[in-house]
């Protein structure tokens, strides 16, 4: 574990030194801001369009942190040829692997608290100064307490980004793993089509590749609760912890994947 704490804590040390992760946070920062400005814009409507906003920000420069920064985990170090110093020092390559994925998971949740923080204060200070026959009319108080399910199974499916990314960095290279992680994710969020795709086409065969892609690919549709949490829908405890565990199971899938090839690849 001393090894997998030293390796995390130099990623997170490496992503705090990049203006990446920063310029990104602060981008969604302001992002959420200027939904406040909106929001006056439609009377009645600032708090849901604030909502929609600040977890759709939230989720989309979360992921671009993901894999940005993912990508290069591993080949940034062969191509400094830091991988050798690293490699030589009592840390093993699981544990290079399991060190590389949880400082980025570190990265992607202080980034993610500076933003959940920026949208409760602007939420706070909109129910602080709105008048009381206003809120009677919202769905839901605008500090909503529900709305740390959608930003937790955001922050889950940003973990599974990462693992993606890490998997991929493993045996490719950054702009190839950025591009399969992307379509990976794209395509994720489309996953229930597949299980469908046999009433659209009458090749049997294509059908059957369909639901076999179904099963395989991660269904990230499934992390997706914004529109129910914005609009007061109750997202059940039991739907979050099959998800999260749905996550944490397929996370280590790719862990375990990546550390395979990571342990095969000969760097002499």
């Amino acid at each position: 574990m001393r090894a997998v704490r030293y390796v995390a804590v130099n990623v997170f040390r490496e992503s705090v030194r990049d203006r990446v992760p920063y310029n990104l946070v602060l981008f969604a920062v302001l992002l959420i801001a200027a939904s406040y400005l909106l929001g006056q814009l439609t009377a009645g409507q600032d708090v849901k369009i604030i909502k929609d906003l600040g977890l759709a920000a939230t989720s989309v420069f979360g992921l671009f942190i993901a894999v940005f920064i993912g990508i290069g985990l591993v080949s940034k170090e062969v191509e400094r040829r830091s991988i050798y110093a690293l490699l030589s020092k009592p840390v093993s390559r699981p544990q290079f692997i399991a060190g590389k994925y949880a400082g980025l998971v570190l990265t992607l949740a202080t980034n993610m608290t500076v933003m959940t923080l920026a949208l409760y204060a602007i939420l706070g200070y909109i129910s602080w100064t709105e008048t009381e026959q206003l809120k009677a009319g919202w769905e839901t108080p605008a500090t909503d307490p529900a709305l740390l399910k959608a930003l937790l199974l955001i922050l889950v499916e940003l973990m599974l980004v990462t693992a993606i990314a890490l998997f991929f960095s493993t045996f490719s290279s950054p702009i190839l793993s950025a591009a399969l992680t992307f379509g990976l994710y794209v395509v994720g969020h489309f996953n229930a089509d597949l299980r469908n795709f046999d009433r659209v086409v009458e090749s049997r065969a294509a059908a059957w590749l369909a639901r076999g892609l179904y099963h395989v690919l991660p269904d990230f549709a499934a992390f997706d609760v914004k529109t129910q949490v914005v609009h007061g829908i109750h997202v059940p405890a039991m739907y979050l912890a099959s998800t999260v565990g749905y996550g944490a199971a397929y996370i280590a899938a790719l862990l375990l994947g990546a550390t395979f090839i990571f342990s095969r690849r000969d760097f002499k």
